[in-house]
């Protein structure tokens, strides 16, 4: 399906909807409502998988629907529906009627913003399908001869592409069109009789167009190919409480996950992040600076507008290592008595918004990476990262390495296997006293879940150096 000239096309159809029809109703549904939205939305999606040698997977899927929230007070009314039309807005309406009538004026519009922070292409219509699987199949291919020991391949591009629109009962609209693309290249090595993986991805709110120049894919092979090939050489971990070496880019999730969603509006109204009531405190190493960005052009955690219509922008939530401030979505501003910072996010149509993080990031130091290296007597470098569990509240967590090193008096000594990073994120912050001058942030692939719902996310900082660290190991 080829993206239209006019994207509001496939949100209104004259025999079910039209815009101003979806205004008068949404003003009915929210009559006596402190505030609210219709939120529309269509998206188109597709997964290519090539694996073992064969396209495997290769799925392609439309869905559209809305959904109609109203809020009094601290209480919200959420119904959504699969279908766009009048006729189901207005039964969706009635739910919102068992809320009770507030004596507050409608809260004031967002403001306006006429910036694009990406294309309004569709990623899905602008390269052939069978060229998509052809550049699949030339990976797998490419990473088969580039060694011997290469027993497994696997490599999916996704893509999808949303338009939505805002409606809210004060007249205000707002549309987006949000085109979002991934590379993901996994590989198995084998030697020995052991098997190690490696993984490499890159992608972003863009047309696949880069992905397809060889410079980029065949980048990202050798780093799925060299993270293999280290992990057949690896030792087992050690155990204990070490310094530990964050290397830069994607170990940024560790930041996401452990402090991140602490500083998260929600949590914070409701006094139950570690976080609450301690605006102007201390809670980082001194240059700790923590930005939350979601105007950064073409990065997978960006929004021109969040999804109650809010525009994205910085968020500085710890500056040198003092909390300024929290993520905010409409709602937990208006009952903190702050404004929004564009942060309010939800999955799809089905889900109501909440405060959440855009691209999350540490700012760059002053420290020389080397250095920072040469001075660990006995720790770890943890390069790359896997899953981890992390309680919100507190932030305590549980990280696997899928790349570490042994590092002992300044020196790589041998990959480690096994390696897991223990820990809570608001300790951590305070034991950070090495920041490097080599920012980076992740290569696109991030998804963050939170109350049941994910969203694309975005993390990055530079080498960070951290004191005594828990490290779960086998060695």
């Amino acid at each position: 399906m080829e993206s239209p000239a006019d994207p509001r096309s496939l949100l209104y159809r004259s025999d079910l909807l039209d815009p101003d029809t979806a205004r008068d109703l949404t003003s009915a549904a929210l009559k006596g409502c402190d505030d609210g939205e219709l939120f529309l939305q269509f998206t188109t999606s597709e997964s290519l998988v090539f694996d073992d040698g064969r396209l495997k997977t290769a799925d392609y899927s439309r869905e559209s629907g809305f959904g109609l929230r109203g809020i009094s007070g601290e209480a919200t009314g959420f119904a959504h529906a699969n279908e766009i039309s009048a006729e189901a807005i207005r039964r969706a309406g009635e739910t919102l009627s068992l809320l009770d009538e507030t004596k507050s004026p409608m809260a004031a519009a967002p403001r306006a913003t006429n910036r694009h922070l990406y294309t309004e292409e569709s990623p899905l219509d602008t390269v052939p399908f069978a060229e998509k699987v052809k550049l699949l199949e030339t990976i797998d291919a490419a990473a088969r001869a580039r060694d011997p020991r290469v027993k497994q391949v696997s490599a999916s591009l996704l893509g999808s592409w949303s338009v939505v629109e805002i409606v809210r009962p004060d007249g205000f609209t707002a549309l987006d069109v949000r085109p979002l693309v991934r590379l993901n290249i996994s590989i198995v090595t084998e030697a020995n009789g052991r098997r190690e993986t490696g993984t490499f991805g890159m992608g972003g709110r863009r047309l696949y167009d880069d992905m397809f120049d060889p410079e980029c894919w065949n980048r990202a092979l050798d780093r799925a190919l060299e993270q293999a090939l280290v992990n057949l050489e690896s030792v087992p971990a050690p155990a204990g409480v070490r310094p530990v070496l964050l290397g830069s880019g994607w170990p940024g999730i560790l930041l996401h996950e452990a402090v991140g969603h602490g500083l998260e509006g929600d949590f914070n109204r409701k006094k139950t992040s570690v976080f609450s009531d301690r605006i102007g405190e201390r809670v980082a190493a001194p240059g700790v600076t923590v930005i939350d960005d979601g105007s950064m052009a073409g990065r997978r955690g960006s929004l021109t507008i969040d999804d109650e219509g809010t525009p994205t922008g910085e968020t500085v939530l710890i500056e040198d290592g003092i909390l300024k401030g929290y993520m905010q979505d409409r709602l937990n501003a208006r009952l903190m008595g702050v404004e929004p910072t564009g942060n309010g996010r939800r999955q799809s149509y089905a889900h109501a918004p909440m405060p959440r993080m855009t691209n999350t990031f540490m700012t760059a130091g002053n420290d020389d990476p080397d250095d920072l290296l040469a001075s660990i007597k006995d720790g770890i470098w943890a390069k790359s990262f896997g899953g981890g569990q992390v309680d919100i509240v507190s932030g305590k967590f549980v990280f696997s390495c899928t790349e570490a090193y042994k590092v002992e008096n300044g020196k790589v000594i041998a990959p480690i296997k096994g390696a897991t990073l223990i820990g809570d994120g608001p300790t951590a912050l305070t034991k950070i006293v090495g920041i490097g001058n080599d920012f980076a942030l992740d290569e696109g692939i991030g998804t963050c879940g939170k109350g049941g719902q994910s969203v694309p996310a975005g993390v990055g900082q530079p080498t960070l150096l951290i004191e005594g660290l828990t490290i779960g190991g086998t060695g």
